[in-house]
């Protein structure tokens, strides 16, 4: 009995002829290697033409195409990244970033490993961790009127640029602050890099289990930027005559007035990312936001073995000659 290839999802970032052009290079390396290959449709009109990539699998781009596959694998930046996310949620499949963005925090690799990015998927060489998700819940008059997820955060935005938001924030049933801000972010460790580090929120390193709170340009004497356990419920009330938005991962949004309640937990459903190699979280730290570590005398990894990269990828974040 033959069995069932391996098939791995590829998305790319559809409006930028380099991401198409590399989705293409990555397609048919694996393809040649004996993987099948899938793409989403319509986010991938360059994938989805059958003359570049004889043989790849056109899907719809709905929550249902990563299902089977072994592998997303994501050629873009981080919004790119949360892409694949949602599309590999539904079948739980481990999601492995090719950074062509700005900062890429959630990638793996750059560009220019292409190469060692495919030997490393079919000879399976990578490990998958799970990143803390979020259950977010929009309730109105007492009815739920929505439920979403998110990788990174869950923010409530005023939807006026002219006029504040005025909200309650709520920790575990009870009532912690009133602002009158520009919105609230609720967010995971794996979000504390993105919209929540730009409201002036703490960097969490992504194995602690915590939800974070951060008001954003609150006026207000306290607003302060609040961890709460991984077990407890964050909620924001709109109140007052202002209108807002939420807005999952930057992606999915849904109105606001005033009375209406958002909800957010600890996710249900972790997801789960690729990685290549291992090295500490501050590595990466350095690396992304380029921080100045120059007369470190320390060692240049911990010790003990790790799991070594492809000759062409650097160690995670420091190459010798510095971070850059």
């Amino acid at each position: 009995m033959t069995a069932a290839p391996r098939r791995v999802l590829v998305v790319t970032h559809a409006g930028r002829p380099e991401a198409r052009a590399a989705g293409i290079d990555v397609a048919t390396q694996l393809m040649a290697a004996g993987l099948a290959v899938r793409v989403p449709e319509p986010h991938d009109p360059a994938l989805s033409s059958l003359g570049p990539v004889p043989g790849v699998e056109v899907v719809p781009g709905d929550d249902q195409a990563a299902d089977g596959c072994e592998l997303v694998v994501v050629i873009g930046g981080d919004g790119t990244l949360l892409r694949g996310a949602e599309l590999a949620r539904h079948g739980q499949v481990p999601v492995l970033g090719v950074n062509l963005g700005h900062v890429g925090f959630l990638a793996e690799a750059e560009a220019e490993d292409l190469h060692a990015v495919v030997e490393r998927v079919v000879e399976r060489r990578y490990t998958v961790e799970e990143r803390m998700s979020l259950d977010v819940v929009l309730v109105r008059d007492g009815a739920v009127m929505a439920r979403e997820w998110a990788l990174n955060e869950a923010s409530v935005e005023k939807a006026s640029r002219g006029r504040m938001l005025e909200v309650i924030a709520e920790v575990d049933g009870r009532p912690v602050s009133r602002w009158g801000c520009d919105g609230v972010v609720c967010a995971t460790p794996t979000g504390s890099t993105a919209y929540a580090f730009s409201a002036g929120g703490p960097i969490v390193w992504p194995e602690v289990q915590a939800l974070l709170m951060v008001p954003i340009s609150a006026h207000a004497l306290f607003a302060r930027p609040m961890v709460a356990s991984p077990d407890s419920v964050l909620a924001v009330e709109v109140v007052g005559a202002g209108r807002g938005i939420l807005w999952c991962d930057g992606r999915r949004a849904h109105d606001l007035s005033a009375g209406d309640r958002v909800e957010v937990r600890r996710g249900a459903q972790p997801v789960r990312l690729a990685r290549l190699y291992t090295a500490p979280f501050a590595n990466r730290l350095v690396a992304k936001f380029v921080l100045p570590v120059e007369g470190w005398r320390g060692q240049a990894r911990p010790p003990g073995p790790p799991l070594a990269p492809p000759a062409s990828l650097p160690p995670e974040g420091l190459p010798p000659e510095g971070p850059g």
